[in-house]
Order: C-alpha cells, then structure tokens, then sequence
C-alpha cells in the first residue's frame, strides 16, 4: 500500500474508512481482522476524532488520558490500528479531507485534499469497494446577543483546545447550552486549573423522570454522572438549571454575560436576570450535529432525529439505503463514543464481507451479535432519553434582537432573516442563502445551518420544514473547502 502511494498511482482498497474517532478506528481494525485492505482517511493530525483529542504525538508529548473517559476503549482499538498499520493491511492518510465522493456501479471513488493549507494531496485519489463513513459531529449552536466577540467559543471546541493543548484558552468561564456535555467541560476547565464562574442549563431535568429507566440500562453514564456532580462541588461549581444567557457582554472581546430563568415556553421569569462579570471566555453547546456532506453527496437515505438533527438511515448491521456504504457513529444519531465504537465493529465487519465475500474472513455474511445488538439497543435507547430531557429551549428565537448576529461568517442579523421570510418567502436556508448571503461564508452553513432553517422554516426544530432545509444545506457538490489545484486532479 505504502509503495501504491509513492507512485501517485490512484490505490484500490477494499474498505475505505472516513474519520479515525471511535467508530472508525472500531470499524477499520475489525475490517482489517476480516482480512480486508483498508484505507482510513482523517482531517485530524493523529487518530482519536474529537471525543479521544490527545496531546501531540509528532511533539512527543505522551497523553495520561486524566481528560479523557474511555481511555481504555481507546488504547485497545489504537493498538490494534496501528498493528494493522504495521502490518500493512491498513493504509492511514491524516490530515486529509474528502471533498468529493462518488458511487458507480462496482466502486467508490474519494477525491482528497490536505486538510490544512493548501497544495495538493499524495494521494489524490482511492477507490474502494466498501466505504465505512464515521465523521462525527460538532457542536450544535444557537446565536445569543453578542456571541460573535472574541472569546465565545463552542463548548467542544474549549474541551478539544485543553484536549490538545494541554492548557486553557481563557481562565473565568461562563458554559451555557444543554446537556450533560456541559457538565464534561466544566469538570475539565476545573481539573487544568480553571474557574468556573457557572453552568447554565436550559433544562429544568424533569424531563429524565419519565426516561430513568433508560439511563439505568446504561450504568457507565450514571457513573461519569457522579464523576461530574464530584468535580463541580469540589470546585463549588454554580450550576442553575432553566437558565440561559440573553446577551454575552464586552466591547473588543468577552467581559461578561447577562443571564435569566426561563419557562418551558422560553419566556424570561421577570426579576430573575443577572449579571455575571469578571469572564474572559464563554463556552456555547445545544448538542451535536452530524457531519452529513458526504452521505447526502452519496445519496444515503436520511430522516430527522429526536434532537431535530438530521441523520442517515441504517439497518441493524449499519448498511444505509446505498449499496456498499455503510455509515457509523454519530450520523446515524448523537449517541456518544461507546454507541460509536459498537457501530463501528459491526460496520467493519460487514463492510469487510461486502468487499471481500465469503473465504477472506467469513464464511457467512457476518451480523451484530446478540450481545452487540442489545448495547446497541441500551445506548440509543440512552441517547433517545438524553436528547427529549435536554431539548433545543423553546422560545430561543424570542431572545434575538433584530440586531443580532445569526451568521458570522457573513455578519447577517436576525432581522435580515426575519424580513426574508416574512416578505420574500424565505422559508429554507437555501433560498436564504440567495437573498442576503446566510450560510455563503467559510464554515457553508455548518455553524448557523440549524439556527437559520428554524428560523426560516418555523420555531418547530422537528418541522418537516425544518428538515428539508437542513437536508438541502447539507448536501454539497464540495463537501469541504479546498485549492482550485486540486480540480487539476480529476480524471
């Protein structure tokens, strides 16, 4: 494989794997196991995707994975890739991005380019016959009154920075969003020398009532739960459940945060605002989203989760509705690393069968065990309970002045968006995009996408208005940025 790369030469393989976070380092050793030729592609510098971001290994920096749940789980499935990797039956591209791939009648073909800068990529181009996509996910966001200062970051991208750096990119924070995730970068602010001034929660929690059950199928999260409660009265850790932030404050970058409680239907409890100052970066987070480009590029059939997010559709041994693409991890529904690495297995597994037939590893095509298919079962059922507990708040858009920044890429205010769709039916982020240029910057709609198909097609993030518009923006000819130089590549 190495020497297919150093021709130039556009390499078969017979399992392609998009992303090396937990489900595709799961699903490129099993499919290495199945006797299967696999080639992994990610836009990182080094595997691990964004749940397992470690310290830098080409510096020598050795990770103790004190930031890290799982570790464990991660050692075991990195040992086994790079065994593959020694081994020759895996072929591992970092810092590469898929912008383009495509489906004929026997093969997939992935058009490359580097991840970061520009030039041209070693390897072009790969062909082959199975394709495992696991590309994660990355904070969902929602606008707030002055989130675009200097020193709002999401959430994830706060924990990703300590992950990495082994330091902070502020020292008082204010974390605000909903979910337990909030509570993880919290606990991990505080444990690199931090302060946390307070989590604010959206969520009133009540929602977990009626959904307890589910969590007690997964012990392992009821236990990171304590870890977290643990961390956060340690370090007297204020956490103020319904209550959100309505204007992040500051002139040149962050000085502080205007907070309120809140009602289920998101309108403020009057006398229940305050301020919070002394804060130099602000951590945002409503959840994840899927990174669907290249399984809507494939035409991969799609439906809308609990969460609203829009994600691709499997069958129990991961196989989507296009023959010989097989799609794991957080595309088929935010879930966490332990669900991903489950489906990642199966979709080796069974990406290996599709490529290679019976006699290269299998004798029978190979399904989800029993155990597999009941965790499986237990952590969806967990992911289902956590989302409908910690849903995107109600009346958010009523917290936007018409000022407002949706689109930071290209400064575009709420009202902007409002007199679209009041006044020439801009009802979808596409057709936003034409009228004043949402979602036509860098980041293609990724960061406001969700933000502008709620705020075009409805209030209602499970409208069927809302999911159109998030399947449109989601499909791109070009599913990542890159050099016109690389259009030279194409056959």
């Amino acid at each position: 494989m190495t020497a297919l790369r150093a021709t130039g030469q556009a390499p078969m393989f017979d399992v392609a794997v998009v992303g090396a976070g937990p489900a595709g380092l799961a699903a490129a050793g099993e499919a290495a196991a199945s006797g299967a030729r696999v080639v992994v592609i990610d836009s990182s510098e080094q595997p691990g995707g964004q749940f397992w971001r470690h310290r830098s290994e080409a510096a020598g920096v050795v990770d103790g994975g004190e930031l890290h749940h799982g570790w464990r789980d991660y050692l075991e499935l990195r040992r086994a890739f790079d065994a593959g990797i020694a081994a020759g039956t895996i072929l591992y591209l970092p810092s590469t991005s898929v912008w383009m791939a495509q489906r004929d009648t026997a093969n997939f073909t992935l058009r490359l380019v580097p991840a970061h800068g520009g030039g041209r990529s070693d390897t072009p181009t790969v062909h082959a016959s199975a394709l495992v996509l696991a590309t994660g996910g990355y904070d969902r966001q929602l606008p707030v009154p002055g989130w675009q200062l200097p020193g709002v970051m999401a959430a994830g991208g706060i924990q990703a920075f300590g992950k990495q750096n082994g330091m902070l990119p502020g020292k008082r924070f204010v974390i605000a969003g909903t979910g337990p995730f909030l509570l993880s970068v919290a606990a991990g602010i505080a444990h690199q020398g931090g302060t946390v001034a307070a989590v604010l929660e959206s969520s009133n929690l009540m929602g977990w009532l009626p959904r307890a059950h589910r969590a007690a199928g997964v012990p392992a999260k009821a236990l990171e739960g304590v870890e977290y409660t643990a961390a956060m009265l340690k370090h007297r850790i204020a956490y103020r459940p319904r209550t959100v932030i309505t204007e992040i404050l500051g002139q040149d970058r962050v000085t502080g945060v205007r907070t309120a409680r809140v009602r289920s239907d998101g309108t403020v409890v009057a006398g229940s605002e305050r301020e919070i100052g002394g804060i130099d970066t602000v951590g945002l987070g409503w959840g994840f989203t899927p990174q669907m480009e290249l399984p809507v590029q494939l035409g991969a059939g799609t439906r809308q989760d609990v969460d609203g997010s829009l994600v691709a559709i499997v069958d129990e041994d991961q196989r989507s509705t296009v023959s010989g693409l097989f799609i794991a991890g957080e595309l088929t529904g935010v879930g966490g690393a332990a669900l991903a690495v489950l489906e990642g297995r199966v979709a080796g597994r069974a990406a290996a069968f599709e490529a290679t037939g019976p006699g290269a590893g299998a004798a029978v095509a190979p399904r989800a065990t029993s155990a597999e298919s009941r965790a499986i079962a237990r952590q969806r059922s967990f992911a289902n309970a956590m989302h409908l507990a910690h849903p995107v708040p109600a009346g958010w858009q009523q917290l936007l002045r018409d000022d407002t920044i949706v689109c930071r890429c290209e400064e575009v205010p709420a009202g902007a968006l409002r007199e679209s769709r009041e006044s020439m039916a801009g009802e979808d982020l596409r057709t936003q995009k034409g009228q004043n240029r949402a979602g036509m910057g860098w980041c293609q709609g990724r960061v406001c996408g969700f933000a502008v198909s709620c705020m075009s097609g409805g209030a209602d993030p499970l409208s069927n208005e809302v999911e159109t518009s998030l399947a449109q923006s989601a499909k791109r000819p070009v599913a990542q940025p890159l050099p016109l130089g690389a259009l030279a590549d194409l056959d």
